[in-house]
């Protein structure tokens, strides 16, 4: 099995089969959803690439090197796996005519080229368009059970994990962060690697323990609910009817804490009692994001598929979906397969 699967509680039982991910870069085909159309003028250019196994920020300082311009000059609204093929937008601060894109990296080719008024930033997106192939299927599973996890993810959405990506390679950015909070200072961009880091894994925490209790689906008494597809959160002090059918609809999820000191908005003292107690190992984690003057966020403990439509080969299954901008591929391939 390929390295790629959170090793977490799952919510919809045993894995079925056994299978290798990312066997080769266009098994693993990740496009962009951006939700919205450059305006087509403007100093910027926009570019929808094409890259295969190659680093987006690398990426980045090659176009900002072919074009004459500060790396800082170039935008882009997500980080897009390495070992993959995947499509995504970037912008570039240059005067027209804009600069000759015929000499772009190996592995990385134009697909279409606009303009547009403003730089491209992260997270601007809507989400992403996943297309996986999972190899060496084994045991071949019976399509009723296949098409019963499917209809369970459907209903119920996955548990919205960061993937191991966040933590680097053999846990190395929680290292970092056990570094930073001993007192060692970092690079601008290593703490931020670092913080980033320590909040999933409290976020992680707070959600397996959720999904132990059963309770990651349904939002509790008390707890910070977010609208789907926005940063919007509210308090729900007793979930009532209308609460319940919005969260079966996926209108409304539950989120879990990214670490921090208190904010304008917590949940109530039986919820964050909850959220202490499955974060109770990591006492050097939360002292240091507290001192580190974040301000707590929210995070959906669930995320929803759109469009999960699945093609089944001889030991061979290709799964494909959507999910909103920051969920992770590998915790919904996850409730199928095993790590």
């Amino acid at each position: 099995m390929s390295e790629g699967f959170p090793p977490v509680p799952r919510a919809h039982g045993a894995p079925l089969f056994a299978a290798r991910i990312r066997s080769r870069p266009e098994h693993f085909f990740v496009e962009e959803i951006l939700g919205f159309e450059p305006e087509g003028e403007g100093e910027h250019a926009w570019l929808w690439l094409e890259k295969r196994s190659t680093n987006t920020e690398w990426l980045a300082r090659q176009l900002a090197r072919l074009a004459g311009v500060r790396t800082v000059d170039v935008g882009f609204a997500g980080l897009k796996d390495r070992h993959a093929v995947t499509r995504q937008w970037f912008s570039v601060r240059t005067p027209e005519p804009a600069a000759d894109w015929a000499d772009l990296p190996e592995g990385v080719e134009l697909l279409a080229a606009t303009r547009g008024r403003r730089k491209l930033r992260r997270g601007v997106h809507s989400g992403n368009r996943f297309r996986i192939v999972l190899d060496e299927v084994s045991p071949e599973p019976a399509m009723s059970a296949v098409v019963a996890r499917l209809d369970r993810i459907r209903a119920a959405g996955v548990p919205n994990y960061f993937g191991p990506q966040r933590f680097g390679r053999g846990g190395g950015n929680l290292a970092l962060a056990a570094r930073l909070f001993a007192g060692e200072r970092l690079r601008r961009g290593e703490r931020g690697i670092a913080l980033s880091a320590a909040r999933a894994e409290l976020f992680n925490a707070v959600l397996a323990a959720r999904v132990r209790a059963g309770s990651w689906d349904r939002i509790l008494p008390g707890e910070v609910a977010g609208l789907a597809g926005s940063n919007s959160v509210f308090a729900v002090a007793d979930p009532a009817p209308e609460i319940e059918h919005r969260a079966a609809a996926h209108d409304i999820h539950p989120t879990g804490p990214l670490w921090g000191s208190r904010s304008k908005l917590m949940p109530s003292k039986a919820v964050a009692e909850l959220e202490q107690t499955a974060t109770a190992a990591f006492p050097e984690l939360k002292a240091g994001l507290e001192a580190a003057g974040l301000e707590r966020g929210f995070r959906p403990l669930r995320v929803a598929a759109a469009r999960l439509a699945l093609i089944r080969r001889p030991g061979r299954m290709t799964l494909g979906f959507e999910l909103p901008r920051g969920a992770y591929a590998t915790s919904l391939l996850a409730e199928f397969a095993a790590a």
